[in-house]
């Protein structure tokens, strides 16, 4: 009988957030593979779990991960944990994974905190529909397809961030995508967990005169949900006045990055009318 292989997920910060079926697995394998034992060991020591550890990170997996499929199909019992929250997403892992399932080894999970869920409710952002795309790439060519598909994401978008790396990418998300809004959450779960909100442009300079020190979750609101006061309506160039067509309205805010349906809306307010009239104007300019 091969063994199982437990992904484990563990607290982002605090380490009350750990599940009673984490902790119990955690002391019943045989061993826990860890992203950085050094982290692991806090949670161990804190719960008083003597469990062997041995490291498994982006580094080693490649190495190591044959050896431990070799002791979980001679019965042995493994969890995998990463330094914080789920593994393998944006965390070593996936490997393994893969290996078990393509030798019919046991695998299982622990659900546990995670980064991506807890920063987009935090946010207050609707939820709905999102788009996680982890840390961007540092090479300029992939980091630019990165971002120019955030830059025409209508869906909510998540990512991560390094602290010394969190001002360019304010600057790149502006330069690139826009004035969009954004909250950004810095330590999660911590003791000095602060969540900001704002627009990117705004956000960039509050990080320009305050040192970005901590663990950053950005997430840029949906573009399809931003509110439509007048403050926050996109402005209407000269050229789409009041007898400008009801097709170029919606065409106008289309090309700002709403979806179909709010611009509709948006060209409804604008002229005072009915979101009924102008799906009816949109019909008679079409077949004009």
């Amino acid at each position: 009988m091969s063994g199982t292989l437990t992904i484990c997920g563990t607290p982002l910060g605090n380490l009350e957030d750990v599940s009673l079926r984490v902790l119990r697995v955690l002391r019943e394998v045989d061993c826990i593979a860890a992203e950085d034992t050094r982290r692991t060991l806090k949670l161990l020591n804190h719960y008083e779990i003597q469990t062997p550890l041995i490291s498994f990170h982006e580094h080693n997996q490649k190495g190591k991960a044959p050896d431990i499929l070799r002791q979980l199909s001679q019965g042995r019992n493994f969890a995998l944990v990463s330094d914080a929250g789920m593994p393998c997403v944006s965390d070593p892992g996936q490997e393994l994974v893969r290996l078990c399932h393509d030798n019919h080894i046991a695998v299982t999970a622990a659900p546990g905190p995670t980064a991506v869920t807890t920063a987009l409710a935090l946010s207050g952002f609707p939820a709905g529909r999102f788009v996680f795309e982890g840390f961007p790439p540092r090479e300029h060519k992939r980091r630019k397809a990165v971002l120019e598909g955030i830059r025409h994401e209508s869906r909510a978008v998540i990512l991560y961030e390094a602290p010394h790396h969190l001002v360019e990418l304010l600057r790149d998300l502006l330069d690139g995508g826009g004035n969009r809004r954004a909250a950004v959450i810095r330590e999660m779960t911590k003791k000095h967990e602060e969540i900001l909100h704002g627009d990117l442009e705004s956000l960039l300079r509050h990080f320009e005169a305050e040192p970005p020190l901590g663990e950053f979750v950005i997430v840029l609101e949906a573009l399809s949900a931003a509110k439509t006061s007048p403050q926050e309506t996109p402005p209407v160039p000269e050229r789409v006045s009041a007898r400008v067509s009801a097709q170029e309205r919606v065409a106008y805010y289309s090309r700002q990055g709403w979806d179909r349906k709010e611009s509709m809306k948006q060209a409804a307010r604008d002229l005072g009318v009915g979101k009924r009239e102008i799906y009816r104007a949109l019909l008679r300019e079409e077949d004009e």
